[in-house]
């Protein structure tokens, strides 16, 4: 079958060819761009400095995301970046290192206690209610056939108390306890359940993420009845990081 001549041997396949050769070279920019929305530009570790040589073929603008119930709009590119300096020291001078703690890594969030700067709004349900909450304020409850942990005592690590549980949170979207709220005597800190083990027959709660006298350092939500996506990454951070700084053991290669 003949081609059909567009301008003399200039072809209608020859057309078709360029056109699908065009779209690919775009589509891979395309991709290499919109690829590179989240950490990117890249950082020099040692500095800090934002490597200026990501021309705009590299790095996407930035975008606008219409968030609802009336909150706004976001533009995370835009947003101030997050300091480099941190409460360690590098174990050897050389990119990559490991660092160790100078001072309280839980509360500096150094290695597996390190936290993102979140929004400092509630995560919200569908319908722009707050997702998390004080079963209280929500419309569930305990299942008479499950323990409920209120009133049951949380462990340490160290084998010691921390304090009476006296309220659960709930995710009004997923239906599960979030987090146990722990009075320490000096204030209500949140642990996060999947790091808690019900004992409802010992009347105990095991927690090992940290030991008892740790718990009242926790970072608590400001305002009562109500915990931000920053507060989130805060507690869990802590009580995370505590699986790595809670002792000096846990610091030690296991061989």
């Amino acid at each position: 079958m003949n081609d059909i001549q567009l301008a003399g041997t200039f072809g209608l396949t020859e057309l078709i060819f360029i056109l699908f050769i065009g779209f690919f070279i775009a589509l891979v920019f395309y991709l290499q761009r919109e690829g590179r929305r989240e950490g990117f530009p890249m950082e020099n570790e040692a500095t800090g400095r934002v490597d200026s040589q990501a021309g705009p073929l590299l790095i996407a603008s930035p975008k606008t995301f219409h968030l609802p119930h009336g909150q706004g709009t976001a533009t995370p590119e835009n947003e101030a970046r997050q300091p480099v300096d941190v409460a360690g020291k590098r174990t050897f001078r050389s990119m990559g290192a490991p660092y160790y703690p100078t001072g309280n890594p839980l509360e500096d969030g150094l290695g597996p206690a390190a936290f993102a700067e979140r929004s400092r709004t509630p995560d919200l349900t569908f319908d722009g209610k707050p997702r998390i909450v004080p079963i209280g304020d929500s419309h569930m409850h305990v299942v008479e056939k499950d323990p409920d942990p209120r009133g049951l005592t949380a462990i340490g690590a160290d084998g010691k108390e921390a304090g009476p549980i006296t309220d659960i949170w709930v995710d009004q979207a997923e239906h599960v306890i979030r987090y146990l709220e722990v009075d320490t005597g000096a204030k209500k800190v949140l642990v996060p359940m999947p790091m808690c083990v019900v004992r409802a027959k010992k009347g105990t709660i095991i927690i090992d993420a940290l030991n008892a006298d740790e718990f009242a350092n926790a970072p608590v939500p400001e305002k009562a009845g109500i915990i931000t996506r920053y507060e989130e990454e805060r507690a869990m951070a802590y009580f995370g990081g505590g699986y790595l700084y809670a002792n000096r053991a846990r610091q030690e290669p296991f061989l």
